[in-house]
C-alpha cells in the first residue's frame, strides 16, 4: 500500500468552480497579487489527520466581506461598512469560516492525505510564526476573485509541501 500523497495547488478553474457553486452566482478568478500578512488578512489553516499544516489560504479582509455577503446574501453597505472599520463582525466571520471549511475540498481528492479546516484567523489577529513563516512560501497561487454582485479582493493559497 502506498503513502497518501501531499495535497497538489489548486487552479484557478478549480476556485472559481467550488465559489460558484458554493454561492450560485458568477465569480471570476484571475492571477492577483500575493496577499500580504501585513495586509491582515484571514488565514484559513488546513491539517492532515497528524495535525501536521497541509494548506493556507488568505484572503483579504475585502474578498473575506464578499464572500460573507455571497452565502448569507448580507446587504453589500454593511459590509462595505466593515471593510472601512478593518474589522469582520462575528457573524461575518461564522460565515466566512463555512466558506474556508468548504473550500478544504480544493485540498482533498483521491490519492492524497486528507486536509481539513483546522482554525481560521480573524483579519488582524496575532498569527503564530509558524504560520506566518509558511505564508511566504512558494508554492502558492495568488488569485484576484471578484464576486458578482460585491466586488473584488485577493486570495492567496498556499502549500505546505
Amino acid at each position: 500500500m502506498t503513502a497518501p500523497a501531499p495535497a497538489l495547488l489548486p487552479n484557478p478553474k478549480d476556485v472559481r468552480d467550488l465559489l460558484e457553486g458554493l454561492f450560485g452566482k458568477d465569480v471570476s478568478v484571475a492571477p492577483g497579487d500575493p496577499v500580504s500578512l501585513n495586509d491582515k488578512p484571514a488565514v484559513a489553516v488546513y491539517v492532515d489527520p497528524t495535525m501536521a499544516v497541509t494548506a493556507l489560504c488568505l484572503v483579504d479582509i475585502r474578498l473575506a466581506a464578499w464572500l460573507a455577503g455571497a452565502l448569507a446574501l448580507l446587504p453589500k453597505g454593511g459590509l462595505e461598512d466593515a471593510i472601512d472599520e478593518g474589522e469582520l463582525s462575528e457573524m461575518h466571520l461564522e460565515v466566512v469560516y463555512e466558506v474556508v471549511n468548504v473550500a478544504a475540498a480544493l485540498f482533498n481528492g483521491g490519492g492524497v492525505n486528507h486536509s481539513k479546516l483546522h482554525k481560521l484567523h480573524a483579519p488582524g489577529e496575532s498569527i503564530p510564526g509558524d504560520i506566518a513563516g509558511l505564508a511566504a512560501a512558494f508554492n502558492r497561487i495568488d488569485l484576484k476573485v471578484d464576486v458578482a454582485g460585491y466586488g473584488s479582493g485577493t486570495m492567496s493559497i498556499v502549500m505546505a509541501h
